[in-house]
């Protein structure tokens, strides 16, 4: 008789760390880094303009282009009208004037060209979503961020508005897969959570993306969702850890309270202090300037 096969031993499957809810994640951020006020924002229009002129810079230069922008031509029109050499002029203080100011230019026309010479974009607040998210898209060189921002800031329909902060965290945490691209990520992450959690999922993850799981050198010993976070630097946690319990306090062998508001029950690193200040949605001021 030949020989029989002998059975090859059963891999015993890893146990796999437990995840973090994309609700779990809203709550425990916004009480890490909120509250997060959803301010009044600008038309769909002069929301469109300050877009363009956020891409690749800070919010404080783009800020300050657009109200240079805004005090040299008082209108859109003036600028949709006007030579490209000179929105260029009127926003070379934020930054890439060259490739934006032909950009600001073309989409501006081009909304006036597709809606009767009107810049009046609040009728696609009456479109379904998908149907105002491709007017916009028609647009040139507007993405599914740039249509994200307009629809979900300046009129308030719950459009997810992913960038890089966003995209880096949700893959991190899970929430998207490793290979999904950024464009790909606006659909899955919008039908991950109802759409009431859409701005607070946008406004938490992309503060926790800028202070806390960065590019380069993420603060995962900070971090409220380390407890749950297949990327987490386990090293980096175990080590603060043991730095904040290093200098022995007198009642130092009390048990340390656990964390209520975390879903295992357990406490976190270091956990940043609540802040009393709300988080301030970019451009403040130049809505405040724009208003009669």
């Amino acid at each position: 008789m030949p020989p029989q096969a002998t059975a090859k031993p059963r891999r015993t499957p890893r146990a796999q760390k437990p995840g973090v809810t994309v609700s779990d994640a809203i709550r425990l951020l916004t009480d890490a880094h909120g509250p997060f006020a959803n301010e009044p924002r600008l038309d769909p229009a002069h929301e469109l303009v300050f877009t363009i002129l956020s891409q690749h810079t800070s919010d404080r230069n783009s800020e300050r282009a657009f109200r240079t922008l805004m005090h040299r031509f008082s209108t859109l029109e003036a600028v949709a009208a006007a030579p490209v050499a000179d929105i260029e002029h009127a926003i070379a203080n934020g930054g890439l004037a060259k490739v934006k100011a032909p950009r600001i230019s073309q989409v501006l026309n081009r909304i006036l060209e597709l809606n009767d010479h009107s810049l009046d974009l609040r009728f696609l607040a009456e479109m379904p979503m998908h149907d105002a998210r491709a007017w916009l898209r028609r647009l040139p060189g507007i993405g599914p961020k740039s249509a994200g921002i307009i629809l979900s800031f300046s009129l308030g329909m719950p459009a997810m508005a992913v960038d890089t902060h966003i995209y880096r965290v949700s893959k991190r945490l899970g929430i998207i897969g490793p290979k999904v691209s950024a464009d790909k990520a606006h659909e899955i992450l919008e039908a991950a959570m109802p759409p009431e959690d859409v701005y607070p999922f946008h406004a938490a993850f992309i503060t926790h993306g800028r202070q806390v799981c960065k590019a380069q050198r993420p603060l995962c010993a900070d971090c409220v969702l380390n407890y749950g976070c297949p990327s987490r630097d386990d090293a980096a946690i175990a080590k603060a850890a043991a730095a904040a319990v290093a200098p022995a306090a007198p009642d130092a062998a009390a048990p340390a309270a656990a964390d209520n508001d975390r879903p295992d029950g357990q406490a976190p690193g270091r956990r940043r202090r609540q802040r009393n200040a709300v988080t301030p949605v970019p451009h403040t001021q130049a809505v405040k300037e724009l208003q009669p």
